[in-house]
């Protein structure tokens, strides 16, 4: 039997079906709302509101869960790849042997860009940052690839999606290439596609390169984190430009230029700025006891979820990695030092307990991808080169559901009524 609700609004009680999904909670269908009752529902944010229908991720805040269609957040860090995670969030499926080779050959496929693209890196400031330069070159891939524009076109999306994929990596060690005035460094193709975008970014003409395995791993792990979370503010964008019929670069820019905000991707700089202002390990208890006042503006960065209200699973995750990165890079700056201190103290202080202000995924991978060698303006690069996969699989999902509409929010407006206009002459 359907569950309903029923509203009464100005009229007769008229009941709205409410949606089950597989797990999670129940979802009140209000679609007919406004034709009904003459009126709209205030929820800014959208925290309280389901904009789509998805079968790619689920998030238990309360539980600190996180689900790629299915498969724990814990178990793929742990056992799988990124190459794995991309096939399965984009195909559905965790891949067998077979294809995931064929997965990997097809996207090493297209990892260089257009060469004139290269020439159009040179038409930026030197001093652009990163994500500004991914902006645009990103939004430019429509410009160089028509073949792959055509949102109708199963075919094209697929080429599309794995166009985006494999060229992203390009386009970030590109851009962090320019800002340092360093050579650009073509793809290698026999290495893996973490390997790859390594030696792309710290790599010379002038001596070899050789890959170091604790770090491609740690990175890659970086990378299963972060490649895709809910309906985010990134995510959501990617979705509303695509639900227009925008071309799949241009949604994906649009995905790029809404995580460049400090409250999306910024979040790990924050976090590294922390470490680097509080200094050195006897400081800790100070800073902790400003986090504490009520009447001081500090806070604690890298602490704490906007959805998770407990332990954020992909930092349990990360726990491990940041000392076995430490270990490799043989890491003696204190701001680490101040990092894993800070850990430990919070997550035995019954303040911190109580609020559940718990390490979070941006805590660690900051102080991990400095210890790498990144500075903090590649960060939220970083950040949209993983996610990249998961815009790429919901926007997909998107352009496939036959209930998908052109996202047109409505308001609650404020401002005046209609009023006479006055001649200028007589005002």
């Amino acid at each position: 039997m359907t569950k309903t609700a029923t509203l009464a609004l100005g009229g007769p009680a008229q009941d709205y079906a409410v949606l089950e999904g597989s797990i999670g909670p129940d979802v009140l269908d209000i679609r007919k709302l406004y034709a009904r009752t003459g009126a709209f529902t205030f929820d800014p944010g959208f925290t309280s509101t389901a904009a789509c229908e998805s079968g790619i991720t689920y998030i238990d805040g309360d539980q600190g869960v996180l689900l790629h269609r299915g498969y724990s957040i814990e178990d793929l860090a742990r056992d799988s790849s990124f190459m794995e995670v991309a096939y399965l969030l984009t195909e559905g499926e965790l891949p067998t042997h077979e294809e995931l080779a064929t997965f990997k050959y097809t996207i090493s496929r297209h990892t260089m860009v257009h060469e004139q693209l290269m020439q159009f890196f040179r038409g930026f400031r030197r001093d652009a940052h990163p994500m500004a330069i991914m902006c645009g070159v990103v939004g430019a891939l429509s410009a160089f690839y028509h073949d792959s524009t055509d949102i109708d076109d199963p075919k094209q999306r697929m080429i599309a999606s794995h166009r985006l994929i494999a060229k992203m990596p390009t386009i970030a060690a590109l851009a962090y290439k320019y800002s340092i005035g360093q050579p650009f460094i073509y793809p290698d193709n026999s290495l893996s596609y973490t390997g790859n975008f390594l030696r792309m970014t710290f790599a010379v003409p002038a001596e070899p390169y050789v890959v170091n395995p604790v770090v491609e791993r740690a990175l890659d792990r970086i990378f299963i984190l972060h490649a895709d979370h809910e309906q985010n503010a990134s995510t959501s964008t990617v979705r509303l430009a695509g639900s227009s019929g925008a071309n799949p670069f241009a949604c994906i820019a649009a995905g790029i230029a809404c995580l460049w905000g400090p409250a999306h991707g910024g979040a790990n700089e924050a976090a590294l700025n922390m470490l680097r202002e509080i200094g050195t390990p006897d400081k800790i208890p100070h800073y902790i006891a400003r986090a504490k006042d009520k009447d001081d503006s500090f806070r604690l960065m890298g602490f704490g979820h906007r959805v998770y209200k407990n332990y954020d699973p992909r930092a349990t995750v990360m726990q491990q990695t940041v000392r076995e990165v430490f270990k490799e890079m043989n890491v003696t700056d204190p701001i680490f030092d101040v990092a894993l201190q800070l850990e430990e103290m919070a997550l035995n202080d019954p303040y911190f307990i109580e609020k559940k202000l718990f390490p979070n995924v941006d805590f660690y991978s900051g102080i991990i991808l400095s210890a790498i060698g990144f500075p903090t303006s590649m960060f939220t690069a970083l950040f949209a080169l993983a996610r990249t996969v998961g815009w790429v699989a919901q926007w997909n999902e998107m352009i496939g559901d036959p209930e998908q509409k052109i996202g047109r929010p409505r308001q609650l407006y404020t401002g005046a009524p209609q009023r006479p206009f006055v001649p200028l002459d007589k005002r």
